[in-house]
């Protein structure tokens, strides 16, 4: 019985990443920036300044543009205002809502992953930390590459 050769699974992330990234200077306008995504067909792009990452700008940043301000629960107590939620939340949503440059929309909290990472490292990350796209760094924290959802469905595709 003949068996057809098998090709190799991609076991990390450098494997299906994609290499012509995409990305924002901090200068970059919000309607650059949506163009840019829609052009493209991508969900995101990693914000670079001075050759590093310092934030990443997705449709959801975008989206907040014509979002409602989600104002805090308060009470007051003795003449003073207790804030039942962190009110950094509410100055991060106005900043997008108001904001129009990369800086001002960026999440600058930015889930990173190494290219030597697994593939399952990178699912379990999309699944834990519910981010899309995601960096790709080497060794030297320098990016070279994105990877997306849409990567791992595709490898999917063609495994299956």
């Amino acid at each position: 019985m003949n068996q057809a050769p098998t090709t190799p699974q991609p076991r990390t992330v450098q494997e299906i990443m994609s290499t012509d990234v995409q990305t924002f200077s901090p200068s970059t306008s919000v309607r650059e920036m949506a163009a840019t995504l829609i052009e493209k067909q991508i969900t995101g792009a990693p914000v670079v300044d001075g050759g590093k990452v310092v934030g990443i700008v997705t449709e959801a940043d975008l989206v907040m543009q014509k979002a409602r301000l989600h104002m805090p629960h308060y009470i007051s107590l003795l003449d003073s205002t207790l804030f039942l939620e962190d009110p950094s939340v509410v100055e991060s949503e106005l900043n997008k809502i108001t904001g129009t440059t990369a800086e001002q929309l960026m999440t600058t909290n930015v889930v990173t992953i190494r290219n030597t990472a697994t593939i399952e490292d990178v699912a379990t990350l999309f699944e834990e930390e519910h981010v899309n796209p995601v960096p790709v760094l080497d060794e030297n924290e320098l990016l070279v590459g994105v990877v997306s959802r849409a990567d791992i469905v595709s490898l999917l595709a063609r495994t299956h």
